[in-house]
């Protein structure tokens, strides 16, 4: 792969398994049980047993291992294991991993997945409290002694600049947690299952760090999500439609930092996102008129906005209003807002059930799916097309 030319990983493997744990605030078990539950769920889904794995990937930040992870749910030999750094600008990455493997007949089935209680556990959302000297930390030092010690400070500056490029008010940011929330009021999975919202109760809700509303920012869950991915000739032998990898991407722009990118330029923008952009398009041969449907990722409102412009849905500035006109829809699960904040994995798993038809918010005839990992970070993306 090259962000100058296309690659050739498109159409040559494909998601036919997705398997979850309930998703919850305190699980009572452990990250590995929350793990095995997910794998195995997936190996059911795609009617495929342990044995027939030989690949696992997985993210960093993560205490249940691959061999771990092999071993308590009865898989044996692996030829392939990878993980991808960066939080939730793995997701995506976890699927283009396995699908090079597959592609290049390094492995058969590779099984991606995430868990954690994050939640019950360590909380992400809590910021930066120890950690050990490193590049990364260094690059952070810049931001902490003033005070951007959370996720959510840090996407406050971005979306401070956001709104004072373009003219625009906090409540610029209501559609997205509106739609987010619309959909995870019907969606019997989510943690606000029937619970939906309304713009003035996204504007009433309390500051976090402006301009940064509590339904701004995403929950936090303890859960586990499990994808299963495999050649698409193989995929076609296997009781479920097969969601075939049109493409997939990895992207970081110049000067990247991890959520404290704040001297690069442009702070209105995602680079990270743009550079998975281009390479999504050139290698699938797409355009955003080609998409059914949406699944963005949602840890922050005002980075959906972005990302919605960088993919060129529409103009700078205007993703607001394109939201808000639902010209597209986006996040039928409910996202990490309203589903549960799994990493980014739940997306990729009803991007799934979209082509699969098997949403519960579901959209007729929806044939291509667009999937985005977290953004503030490096990143990755995915287009998901039905078979033939």
């Amino acid at each position: 792969m090259s962000v100058r030319a296309r690659d050739g990983l498109g159409g040559r493997a494909a998601i036919v398994g997705i398997g979850a744990t309930e998703f919850s605030k305190d699980s009572g078990r452990s990250e590995l049980k929350l793990a095995v539950e997910a794998v195995r769920a997936a190996l059911d889904d795609a009617g495929l047993a342990p044995a027939d794995v030989d690949g696992m990937v997985t993210f960093t930040m993560d205490t249940s291992p691959e061999i771990t992870v092999v071993q308590a749910a009865g898989i044996g030999e692996l030829s392939f294991f990878s993980r991808v750094h960066y939080g939730g600008g793995a997701a995506c990455a976890t699927i283009l991993q396995a699908a090079l493997a597959v592609a290049t007949g390094v492995a058969e089935v590779v099984v991606c997945y995430r868990a954690f209680n994050e939640r019950s556990g360590r909380r992400f959302g809590s910021g930066v409290q120890r950690r050990e000297p490193s590049a990364e930390g260094a690059a952070l030092g810049w931001s902490l002694p003033f005070g951007l010690l959370t996720p959510a400070s840090w996407v406050a500056m971005a979306a401070r600049r956001y709104l004072h490029t373009y003219g625009l008010t906090p409540d610029a940011f209501g559609p997205v947690a509106v739609t987010d929330r619309k959909y995870a009021a019907t969606n019997p999975a989510a943690y606000f299952h029937g619970k939906p919202i309304t713009l003035a109760e996204h504007a009433a809700s309390r500051w976090i760090v402006e301009p940064l509303r509590l339904l701004d920012c995403c929950q936090e869950t303890d859960g586990g999500q499990a994808i299963v991915v495999t050649s698409v000739e193989r995929a076609r032998d296997l009781p479920r439609p097969p969601a075939v990898i049109t493409a997939a991407a990895q992207g970081a722009g110049r000067a990247q930092e991890q959520m404290t990118g704040f001297y690069r330029g442009d702070l209105s923008g995602l680079p990270e996102m743009g550079v998975v952009a281009r390479q999504l398009w050139r290698t699938s041969g797409l355009a955003p008129a080609d998409i059914d449907v949406g699944i963005v990722y949602d840890h922050f409102t005002p980075f959906v906005l972005m990302q919605l412009e960088e993919f060129g849905f529409c103009a700078r500035g205007e993703a607001a209003g394109f939201v808000a006109e639902e010209r597209l829809p986006l996040n039928t699960h409910g996202g990490q807002l309203g589903e549960a904040y799994l990493h980014g994995m739940n997306g990729v798993a009803e991007a799934v059930r979209q082509i699969r038809g098997t949403s519960v918010n579901q959209l007729p005839g929806a044939a291509r799916t667009l999937v985005t990992a977290g953004t503030g970070v490096p990143t990755s993306g995915l287009i998901l097309g039905a078979d033939g």
